[in-house]
């Protein structure tokens, strides 16, 4: 179906030195997007998982919270020495971290915003990439666990003040709980003694906690990634060693793994291509997921939840893939250290749609409807340049902006489910025609005319190359093509010669016929 009239409009964050800014989104009238609201002194802004609020860190340290809907702030909290502040997915409750001094001071506060009390309080010695948020909610906030020594934390939360129930894991480093739903959660152990790594899922009902449902051990793995699929029930392990064993990276080695939740499948993802896993994202439906690995040029594969290669996305400069929310289109790209090339291919009719370039993007992601997808250079990763890039799912250049300088560029974030299909965008991107002369160039708008060659699940078969010929030797057959009649390319000279031949062959057959007479 089309998107209907109740569909939410899009919004865009941009934040700036002198504060943050809220734009329409696309489509713009006269090309230009409505400036909502202008400039609000900021150092930090922060929209909850489901787009419902929004956290803005004041000059002057006070945190504010704001309803999306109204722009309207709710409350504001003055917490002195805080390091670290975070929503929770719908933006119920506001998580602070604050410096320590002493080990008896409660240092990690959860917040209610509606009544501006603290619901639950813990001491916590210091904060890193697996440690916060201290407290890890589901996207409904039905479930809401926390890691610590050798166990994790199960809380009620209709009532934090009744405690939590206690999951013992010796030697637990990490853990990932699912988000839609919260059913399971992810809990990593780490090599230790000859003892190998290890990660394990359990089940979060009470009655469930005891053995895991799933588990998978490795050796040379000192860190992970754990990224579950939406339905919970298949989990992707990205798992890093800061030592590669056969001494072709200095940045060490990373190997992929799957686990789901039924036990139906413990075991490595068939990567067909030695070298690193730069990223690995599930589309929205959870019933798979792409990968962009290997060695550059990286190749590119969509799986489904078997792990079978379902759609080869060939290989390229890449390092960076992009599920738009509805799953039909994805953007394969190569940012960081890489010259900015993308590919955008609809998933549906596996094909290419178009290619372009956007040179030093440091973040980048789809609209909410899955209609654009936006690019932008930042700072403090980068100080020149900055600015914002907004492109059709064909490759095509909708929108640019650029700043003396830009911290910050999100889309305000809609499920997805509040927006129609997009049938009528597919048919209008597979009428497109763009004149390739305007193409020849890297990064000059679109390549749409690629979009017409349909891509295979297996290995497109080289073509054989041709041998190879001296130049002394074309020369040679040029000149002895002048000579004996021949054309002036080297496929009539062959041509002449094959005819003299046949001609030498009757003769010899006619004498020898005469002879024998």
């Amino acid at each position: 179906m089309a998107a209907t009239d109740a569909s939410p409009l899009l919004e865009i964050l941009a934040r700036e030195p002198e504060g943050y800014s809220l734009w329409d989104g696309p489509p713009f009238n006269n090309g230009e997007p409505r400036v909502k609201l202008a400039k609000v002194p900021c150092s930090t802004s922060k929209y909850s998982e489901d787009g419902s609020r929004l956290m803005v860190i004041k000059p002057d340290s006070k945190i504010s919270i704001y309803d999306c809907s109204s722009s309207t702030e709710i409350r504001s909290f003055e917490i002195p020495n805080f390091l670290a502040a975070t929503l929770s997915p719908r933006g119920t409750y506001l998580q602070t971290f604050q410096k320590v001094s002493t080990p008896q001071e409660k240092n990690v506060v959860l917040w209610n915003i509606e009544t501006g009390t603290p619901v639950y309080q813990l001491f916590q010695k210091s904060m890193s990439k697996t440690t916060w948020p201290s407290i890890r909610f589901c996207s409904d906030e039905s479930v809401a666990c926390r890691m610590a020594t050798n166990e994790i934390q199960f809380f009620d939360t209709g009532d934090f003040s009744k405690g939590f129930t206690k999951l013992r894991i010796p030697g637990v480093a990490a853990i990932e709980l699912s988000k839609t739903p919260g059913s399971h959660v992810a809990a990593f152990v780490a090599e230790a003694k000859g003892i190998p790594a290890s990660v394990q899922i359990f089940a979060c009902g009470k009655d469930a906690q005891a053995q895991p449902v799933a588990r998978k051990s490795f050796f040379r793995c000192s860190t992970v990634q754990l990224i579950w699929n939406h339905g919970s029930t298949g989990l992707l392990i990205v798992a890093q060693s800061d030592v590669d064993a056969t001494n072709q990276s200095y940045y060490g080695e990373s190997k992929l793994h799957y686990l789901t939740t039924d036990g139906t499948h413990e075991g490595s993802v068939p990567l067909r291509k030695e070298g690193p896993v730069h990223e690995v994202r599930w589309s929205s439906t959870g019933a798979e997921f792409a990968a962009v690995y290997g060695y550059m040029p990286a190749k590119a594969t969509v799986f489904n939840k078997k792990c079978n290669p379902l759609l080869e996305l060939g290989e390229g400069p890449y390092n960076t893939i992009r599920w738009n929310p509805k799953g039909r289109y994805l953007c394969l790209a190569g940012f960081g250290n890489l010259p900015g090339d993308m590919a955008f291919w609809d998933y549906k009719e596996k094909k290419l749609l178009g290619s372009t370039r956007a040179e030093l993007s440091v973040s980048s992601e789809w609209s909410p409807d899955g209609r654009y997808f936006m690019t932008a250079t930042t700072a403090p990763r980068l100080q020149v340049d900055n600015g914002i890039k907004i492109f059709h799912p064909n490759g095509s250049l909708l929108f640019k902006k650029m700043f003396a300088k830009l911290y910050q560029a999100d889309w305000k974030p809609e499920a997805p489910e509040k927006f129609g299909d997009v049938p009528e965008l597919a048919e209008a991107i597979g009428s497109l025609k763009i004149d390739e002369k305007k193409q020849s160039g890297p990064g000059q708008g679109s390549k749409t005319s690629q979009g017409a060659k349909k891509a295979t699940v297996v290995n497109p078969v080289a073509p054989k190359p041709a041998a190879y010929r001296p130049p002394h030797a074309k020369v040679a057959a040029s000149v002895q093509a002048e000579l004996f009649g021949g054309g002036s390319s080297t496929e009539e000279m062959s041509k002449n010669a094959l005819r003299n031949k046949l001609k030498r062959e009757k003769q010899r057959a006619k004498k020898a016929a005469e002879g024998g007479a």
